[in-house]
């Protein structure tokens, strides 16, 4: 009898991960996601930006701060973002761990005349 309660019990615990992995199952999709804007004062002549492999366009705008916007779908847990801007550098995150699935996207307007960098590297502007 023993065994069969060992039986019971990892099926329940299955029927549960399973019950987990179901609601998770609808992909996070960026392009749903309501957009978040955040703007920092500029008056630099280099922007570098690091994006942390996360998909980033990059356009050359008459403004003359930084504008980000920033998409983020989160289906599941334990989801981060922030953006800041120090000494030229422009540091931008959006991720989740654990049992999480999320997509993201950023867009960053700057100032034309603007040498853009990114991670260190010259880049095209749109």
């Amino acid at each position: 009898m023993l065994g069969g309660m060992h039986l019971v019990k990892a099926a329940r615990a299955a029927v549960a991960a399973c019950a987990v992995l179901l609601s998770l199952s609808a992909c996070a999709n960026a392009e749903s996601a309501k957009p978040e804007e955040k703007v920092f004062p500029f008056s630099g002549t280099t922007l570098d930006v690091a994006a942390h492999e996360t998909p980033t366009d990059l356009v050359a705008t008459d403004r003359e701060d930084v504008k980000v916007t920033l998409w983020f779908d989160v289906k599941g847990t334990n989801a981060t973002s922030h953006s800041s801007l120090k000494n030229g550098r422009l540091d931008l995150n959006a991720g989740c761990s654990g049992l999480a699935f999320c997509d993201a996207k950023f867009r960053v307007e700057v100032p034309r005349g603007v040498k853009v960098l990114r991670d260190g590297r010259e880049t095209d502007l749109r």
